[in-house]
């Protein structure tokens, strides 16, 4: 009787936590979100590699399959692990790419296709801006493929 009520109850949780994950899934799907954020690296062969730069003060992220990397010359660097990014529903994919770096705050950098960015430093110019935001930090700058 308590293998049979014990095997209930197991049965119960997985359900219920199957559940809580399809109607999870089904509610990112129908706002047109896809929750790629889980890959890594390592299961993602067609890892884009990212430099963004920016001025005033001066900071950098690389985005590469061995993690999404921040420094600057007030911080230390802040090494997040690589995030498949999200695209613009319905927009072609090289439009708009937004990571969400994994942390206790909401970081996020988001690499924008543009005609020309320019650092405001150099005769420089991007094929991308960059907007980077750490905690209530928002840097803007130039991102370019490594």
């Amino acid at each position: 009787m308590k293998k049979a009520l014990a095997s209930r109850i197991l049965t119960l949780g997985l359900c219920t936590t199957l559940l809580a994950v399809v109607t999870r899934i089904s509610t990112n799907q129908e706002l047109g979100f896809l929750n790629i954020n889980a890959a890594i690296a390592g299961n993602n062969t067609n890892v884009e590699e990212f430099i963004s730069r920016g001025t005033e003060p001066f900071w950098s992220v690389t985005v590469s399959k061995s993690g999404i990397v921040y420094s600057s010359l007030d911080t230390r660097k802040l090494t997040f692990p690589y995030v498949a990014p999200l695209t613009a529903t319905g927009r072609p994919t090289d439009l708009v790419r937004v990571y969400r770096l994994k942390g206790k705050d909401n970081n996020i950098l988001m690499i924008k296709k543009v005609d020309s960015c320019s650092d405001g430093m150099s005769d420089n110019n991007y094929p991308y801006s960059a907007t980077l935001v750490l905690g209530d930090r928002v840097l803007e700058g130039c991102a370019q493929r490594k």
